[in-house]
């Protein structure tokens, strides 16, 4: 615990992105948990039934797969055992009249299968997907690279130069437009804009946000170009592949150990204090933690500047989680269905609106916009043999209850076991119109509320997945607050990173990869 260079606060995607990079380049590091395991959202447990492993919160890993901490990692983490697991067709759609539409790894068969709904739609895909291809370098970078940076003012010159000046403003005028503008003037099929509306809503979106619909485009490139890959074994074996290399470097983890504020010495950050009292000093803190807890706790005695803009953070709309364990394979009304990794089920642009604005409005969704993930199709070795799971989640769904939409729940203002049940209940109508043995391969259920998630992870605040609302005035040079550069804080020495902060959520780790890189790793 003597002459550490820095101590990490959390231990999620970006917290272990950081470690690694760090120790790596010599940096003597503790990674500092306020849990029993390490991780984050990367949490595997057997919450149904004994040998059933549900990852509980985050599954799916296409962000990091293509990220760049990835890309200067994979090495050493398949060295500690990170193995992914991947299929052919990440992702399907499955209307309410059961028409379905499967999005494949295959390029040109995903041109061919849009064209044979309705012609146009499959080169209009082709379209949308050359034109992130040509503009990646720029378009990732500004996703996810440091935004206050030469590098960044170099690839701005780059592609004005390349596009020319007002090409470039209306390339960029172009990017803002919503989903719902990119869909309906782009796609002909009711089932091709059904396919691709509620991947809005995993960015922190809706239908109707800014820049919503070219998020949906980048999503679509990825989703063909990496699919949908998950941990064999489970997301825990991600953190436990980063424990390993982050130990084989000289790391240090501790659990258990709730930081309660950093401690400061004429403005520069000297280490932290936990619940405990145990003073530890390091020459740097870094915290991945909301900004509330970094301001209203962390930094509670510390005196920090902000203008009246900047002093509430926004956090979005909850999340509903059900894991199911199943006797069987279910037996999808459309046998193609029984590969893909994700599956929503969704009417469409208007059905995905509609849902995401009765969550925001307090109310529980009439008709949910669900997602399925199928993981134990991916990787068997997360079940019983002949067994299986699902993995359901519910993208929009309001912390704080006014009422039900239905006019069906008797609502209490805030989630209980009772109605958890019965919005379970709601959605698993739904599942069962699609898998005509669903209800007789059903062995168990476990629901988590926006409310349990909170509990869960003090970062999820009222369920809220995405570490604040994505809204474009609270991202990109805006995240966590206008005056945020790079990571850095008015404290000298103490940085702050994770979904709150810039390149904002997923796990791509990059919030963890970019301030390492700037540390010297």
């Amino acid at each position: 615990m003597v002459n550490l260079d820095y101590i990490i606060v959390g231990s999620g995607i970006n917290s272990l992105v950081a470690g690694a990079l760090l120790s790596r380049a010599g940096k003597r590091v503790l990674i500092l948990e306020r849990s029993k395991h390490i991780g984050g959202c990367m949490e595997t447990r057997e919450v149904t039934l004994p040998g059933f492993k549900h990852d509980i919160m985050s599954t799916t890993f296409v962000l990091f797969l293509t990220s760049p901490a990835y890309s200067e990692l994979k090495d050493d983490l398949q060295k500690h055992g990170l193995e992914f697991c991947h299929t052919n067709t990440p992702t399907a759609i499955i209307r309410p009249d059961g028409t379905s539409l499967i999005l494949t790894t295959n390029h040109q068969q995903n041109i061919n299968n849009l064209n044979n709904l309705k012609n146009g739609d499959g080169d209009q895909f082709l379209k949308d997907i050359n034109m992130i291809g040509e503009d990646s370098s720029f378009l990732f970078s500004l996703l996810g690279g440091p935004l206050w940076s030469w590098q960044t003012v170099k690839l701005f010159s780059k592609q004005i130069w390349k596009k020319g000046f007002r090409n470039f403003v209306n390339w960029f005028g172009h990017s803002l437009i919503s989903a719902r503008t990119w869909l309906e003037t782009s796609y002909e099929h009711p089932l091709t804009q059904a396919l691709f509306a509620p991947w809005v809503l995993h960015t922190g979106l809706t239908p109707e946000s800014a820049y919503s619909g070219q998020m949906g485009k980048v999503i679509a490139f990825a989703l063909e170009s990496a699919g949908a890959p998950i941990v064999r074994g489970g997301a825990e074996q991600a953190a436990a592949s980063f424990r390993l290399l982050i130990k084989a470097n000289g790391g240090k983890f501790q659990c258990f150990t709730d930081v309660d504020e950093v401690i400061v010495e004429n403005g520069t950050a000297r280490g932290i204090i936990t619940s405990k009292g145990e003073k530890i000093k390091a020459k740097g803190v870094i915290v991945s933690v909301t900004p509330s807890q970094l301001n209203d706790r962390l930094l509670r005695n510390e005196a920090i500047k902000k203008s009246p803009a900047e002093k509430v953070f926004r956090h979005g709309r909850g999340n509903f989680q059900i894991h199911y364990a199943l006797d069987a394979d279910p037996e999808w009304h459309n046998p193609d269905l029984r590969d893909a990794a994700l599956i929503h089920l969704s009417d469409g642009i208007n059905s995905v609106s509609k849902s995401s604005n009765e969550a925001e409005r307090g109310l529980l969704p009439e008709t949910p916009t669900i997602c399925v993930g199928q993981p134990s199709k991916l990787d068997p070795t997360r079940c019983p043999k002949g067994k299986s799971i699902f993995w359901v989640q519910i993208p929009d769904a309001p912390f704080i209850i006014k009422g039900d939409s239905a006019n069906i729940i008797n609502c209490a203002s805030e989630w209980n076991e009772k109605l958890k049940e019965l919005f379970a209940d709601r959605v698993e109508t739904i599942l069962a119109n699609h898998i005509p043995n669903f209800k007789k391969i059903k062995l168990s259920r476990k629901c988590y509320s926006p409310k349990d998630l909170s509990e869960m992870n003090i970062n999820l605040v009222g369920g809220d997945p995405y570490g604040g609302s994505c809204s474009i005035d609270q991202f990109f040079i805006w995240r966590a607050f206008p005056h945020t550069l790079n990571n850095e804080t008015p404290i000298k020495n103490l940085y702050h990173i994770g979904a709150s902060t810039h390149p904002g959520p997923g796990l791509s780790g990059g919030s963890g990869f970019n301030l390492a890189k700037r540390l010297g790793a």
